[in-house]
């Protein structure tokens, strides 16, 4: 089975369910937190997380860049706290947490557009009027009686034709160029192995594809670490049993990466990729998979036949949040989908469709 990376809490081989236990930490008072005192840490030491707390409060958010991660990551639904659960009460309130924050930033363009506008404004005035002033006052400045009288044309001339410029045709998108641009690029890692171990990742680019298979029959892991061996937020894998899937690590993280951690008590095979690598958005698939898009916005119409969690997550160069889906079990829906290049990512546990209109 698949569970989303970010909001699936480490499973043991006894659980009794294979449901995710909710934190007692509430996601509405983690996305206030994170909103308006994110600079000072207080959504951090609030999750528990007390030491990257003082290290964001010390570099006031990372000036600024921490706290709309911090911003985003809540909004997705990928927070956790400290034993990585998931926030109570994000199914129930995200819809109104997403509209008030959007509405927060559109009145935050407006404002800086009508600011800008106004500026444009009063530098413009004078400027005219001074060259209004000097065309009227300059000596050079022939009158009418010193023009001399335009010569008539032949009538024999005729109107020259302009002939029509074809328009030039648009760029194609290339997606694999637009995906080495973004997430860097690197030669492919090859690594299998049994039990417990630790893989070095490619330090040339800042994500990478992950397809894994296990044999085990327990708990078969997969998290990203940093430079300190720290967490970076990219649980990749928490399954029990074999696996077969393709994830991606430095999409949705908080920290670079640099290792991958792997715990399993069977055989293992495991593949590092650059994003570029990953194939254009397929119709239909089964389980973990991870796609390249580049067609215009659109309706994606999904299904899913599994009874864990449903993830599908568009990564793009625009400002967005980027989870289109997040349930558990069966699902069918139709969700919109931003204009390509784009990164898609699907976290599932049976069989999905992806059909766009």
């Amino acid at each position: 089975m698949s569970h989303n990376p970010h909001e699936q809490p480490t499973r043991f081989a006894t659980s009794n369910n294979n449901l995710p236990q909710e934190s007692a930490k509430s996601f509405v008072l983690t996305w206030l937190f994170a909103w308006f005192l994110g600079f000072f840490g207080v959504d951090r030491f609030y999750l528990g997380k007390v030491g990257t707390g003082i290290l964001k409060l010390l570099t006031l958010a990372g000036f600024g860049i921490w706290w709309l991660v911090d911003v985003i990551v809540v909004l997705a639904g990928k927070a956790t706290d400290k034993s990585r659960r998931p926030l109570s009460g994000y199914r129930q309130h995200r819809t109104v947490a997403f509209a008030v924050t959007a509405g927060f930033v559109a009145v935050g363009i407006i404002g800086s557009s009508i600011a800008g506008n106004s500026g444009a404004e009063d530098v413009s005035g004078p400027a005219v009027a001074d060259d209004q002033q000097s065309e009227e006052t300059s000596p050079d400045k022939d009158t009418p009686a010193q023009e001399a009288p335009a010569e008539e044309a032949p009538e024999t001339a005729e109107p020259a034709v302009e002939e029509p410029t074809a328009e030039p045709a648009p760029d194609e998108v290339d997606a694999a160029s637009w995906a080495v641009d973004k997430y860097g690029a690197f030669s492919t890692v090859s690594e299998n192995g049994t039990g417990d171990s630790i893989i070095t990742l490619p330090s040339d680019a800042t994500a990478g594809l992950v397809t894994a298979t296990n044999t085990g029959g327990g708990n078969f892991v997969l998290d990203v670490l940093d430079d300190s061996n720290q967490s970076t937020g990219d649980l990749l894998v928490n399954e029990i049993g074999s696996y077969e899937g393709t994830t991606a690590y430095g999409i949705n993280s908080f920290g670079e990466a640099s290792s991958l951690q792997i715990t399993s008590d069977g055989n293992w095979d495991i593949t590092i990729e650059p994003i570029s690598a990953a194939p254009e958005l397929e119709p239909t698939g089964t389980g973990d998979a991870a796609y390249l898009y580049t067609g215009a916005p659109t309706q994606l119409t999904a299904t899913h036949k599994g009874d864990s969690n449903f993830v599908v997550y568009e990564d793009t160069d625009e400002f967005s949040m980027g989870l289109l889906i997040n349930e558990i079990g069966t699902y069918e829906g139709t969700v919109p989908l931003s204009a390509g290049p784009s990164f898609i990512t699907v976290n599932a546990d049976g069989e999905w469709s992806l059909t766009t209109d």
